[in-house]
């Protein structure tokens, strides 16, 4: 059984919705179908109802399998609205008004009022505007102030490890570097149910080279470890010293519980994380599912805009453990 397939299975308990605003896109819609007809969760499209209807009818989906929240509907509109300026008391009525009315607005009110349990979208949208929609709808978790993303990394020997950001932030400083990891040590702890071991990543293993690129990390440790003190941040490590006990116990002085023994591996930019995951799937031969969003108070994720369907149920299936 690969991860994805445990997920799907734990998913399957927790019976969440997942809406989905991008429904002119026929990919969403056939993973709708997938999604409801392997009940991971409740598909929820917003929209025109008789355009819905006419468009799953074509993709073969019951009516009963999705639920349709109709766009124009003045109660909905007015709702989320009043839900909007409650949140930005400074934007005037009409504004807010106009504002509901986008897709990716109006799916991520759903979210923030309880309508929804989570959002997917990105099919037709770019990560910056999924991104946008979220903090200004869902916003962000307590402590955090920046997303990020992670990569669910299955290696052929069936290893599990989280890869953070690898989508996202481009270069991180140290504050944001820490959000990264408190999210995606969170993400862990929700999604498998066992303590995360965060290695903040570098080209030194605890003063092993002395440069301001590790300074970074350094700090983004001593940050993560106040604004997280109950979980395991350490580093800054080598990749081997995080993941090999053998390498970790002939560099390390002192005892560590993550070295050797990480499951995450928080990556100090952009570059690095984006070569690292690809190394990983392309010549280790590992499976990864993501990038996931995370950070929000509540589960938003992005799409790559030339995702499968196949693809998109995998990313429903992830966010609805996140909730």
């Amino acid at each position: 059984m690969s991860i994805l397939d445990s997920f799907i299975t734990k998913a399957r308990t927790l019976k969440k919705s997942v809406v989905f605003p991008e429904i002119w896109d026929n990919r969403i819609l056939e993973a709708s179908a997938s999604i409801s007809k392997q009940s991971i969760a409740r598909p929820i499209l917003p929209g025109n109802p008789e355009e819905i209807q006419k468009n799953i009818s074509a993709s073969g989906i019951s009516p009963g399998d999705v639920d349709i929240i109709d766009t124009k509907n003045p109660q909905i509109i007015e709702e989320l609205s009043k839900i909007y300026q409650k949140q930005r008391p400074n934007i005037p009525e009409k504004v807010a008004m106009h504002l509901v009315k986008k897709p990716l607005v109006f799916a991520g009110l759903l979210v923030a009022s309880g309508r929804a349990d989570a959002m997917v979208a990105g099919a037709a949208s770019t990560t910056a505007e999924v991104i946008q929609a979220a903090s200004l709808t869902v916003g962000y978790q307590q402590g955090i102030k920046s997303p990020s993303s992670f990569f669910i990394m299955e290696m052929p020997d069936s290893r599990i490890f989280f890869y953070a950001d690898c989508a996202v932030n481009i270069s991180p400083d140290s504050n944001t570097l820490a959000d990264i990891a408190v999210s995606t040590a969170r993400s862990y702890r929700k999604m498998m149910d066992s303590e995360p071991l965060v290695a903040f990543l570098s080209f030194s293993s605890k003063g092993s080279a002395s440069h301001p690129d590790v300074d970074k990390v350094i700090k983004a440790v001593e940050i993560a470890r106040s604004k997280d003190p109950d979980t395991a941040y350490d580093g800054e490590f080598q990749l081997d010293t995080a993941i090999s006990e053998s390498v970790a116990q002939k560099k390390l002085k002192e005892p560590s519980r993550v070295a050797g023994r990480a499951n995450v591996l928080i990556f100090p930019d952009l570059d690095a994380g984006n070569i690292a995951y690809k190394i990983t799937q392309y010549l280790a031969g590992a499976k990864a599912y993501g990038p996931i969003l995370q950070g929000f108070a509540k589960p938003v994720s992005d799409l790559s805009r030339g995702a499968k369907p196949s693809d998109i149920v995998g990313v429903a299936t992830i966010t609805c453990l996140l909730s």
